[in-house]
């Protein structure tokens, strides 16, 4: 994946919470980015967002040194890399889950968790929480993942438009998280990616202090230089009170990726 992929990876503190309770990972050779907001007791939020970029990373990197990972999932139709970001991010609940009850200074502790993995000219995105994934491609910017929390079901419902909810100040009542439950539901999902799409993974102490038109002008302004939409993402959250702890992940697809397999398969059928 490297030369496939340009990627920053920031977090800050910001200028309300004493100490930063997100943690991001990434790794550019085998295409992945974590990010996760934690929460809980004094410096339990920290414990277990390092829990989770730290054991979902591990366990990415040692899936891909021994997994066929051109296979196809017979149960769930999704390529072998998602059945594998998935199931790390199981584990780091379980972990969460253990320590959080087997150290009091943890207890009550979890995590969001946001993370994408590049693969085959696609992006295998999970995510729970509200810690999000947005997609720039050709002027236009969305919003990939949606949120696990108490407002985006009252949005669902019809209580909210999605003009309303945006002004909400009850945003951050998330209804999924890690390490809250023995088991979790992970959601999951493929999109194929093309060259020049931008897929930016923050927490909510940037997408809740800056506008989605903000963030869309800040990388068409400055999409040649990742370094300086990361800083002025995180001056701009700063500037509109940054209330939260800040992270952002910006991945910019600049060279197709298929799969070796594909590759391989294409040539043998030349000859065939």
């Amino acid at each position: 994946m490297r030369n496939k992929l340009a990627s920053i990876a920031m977090t800050d503190t910001g200028r309300v919470r004493e100490h930063n309770e997100d943690a991001i990972a990434h790794d550019e050779d085998i295409g992945l980015f974590v990010l996760a907001d934690g929460m809980g007791g004094y410096n339990a939020g920290e414990v277990a967002s390092g829990i989770a970029v730290k054991t979902i990373a591990n366990l990415v990197r040692e899936a891909y040194a021994v997994q066929d990972l051109a296979a196809v999932d017979r149960e769930t139709g999704l390529l072998r890399p998602s059945i594998i970001l998935r199931d790390a991010i199981l584990r780091a609940n379980k972990i969460i889950y253990q320590t959080s009850k087997s150290q009091p200074q943890c207890a009550g502790m979890g995590t969001t968790v946001v993370a994408a993995l590049f693969y085959d000219n696609r992006a295998c995105v999970a995510h729970v929480g509200d810690s999000r994934l947005y997609r720039l491609r050709d002027d236009r910017y969305e919003q990939l993942t949606l949120d696990h929390s108490l407002l985006q079901e009252l949005v669902e419902r019809g209580f909210y438009s999605h003009e309303e909810a945006a002004r909400s100040t009850n945003k951050n009542y998330v209804t999924r998280a890690l390490g809250v439950e023995p088991g979790v539901e992970v959601e999951i999902a493929e999109y194929p990616v093309e060259r020049g799409d931008f897929y930016v993974l923050c927490s909510d102490g940037l997408s809740d202090m800056v506008e989605d038109e903000d963030i869309h002008l800040t990388i068409s302004t400055f999409h040649d230089n990742l370094d300086t939409i990361g800083k002025q993402l995180i001056q701009l959250a700063n500037e509109h009170g940054g209330r939260d702890n800040i992270s952002v992940m910006v991945a910019n697809v600049v060279d197709s990726f298929p799969a070796r397999q594909r590759i391989l398969d294409r040539i043998l059928g030349w000859f065939g």
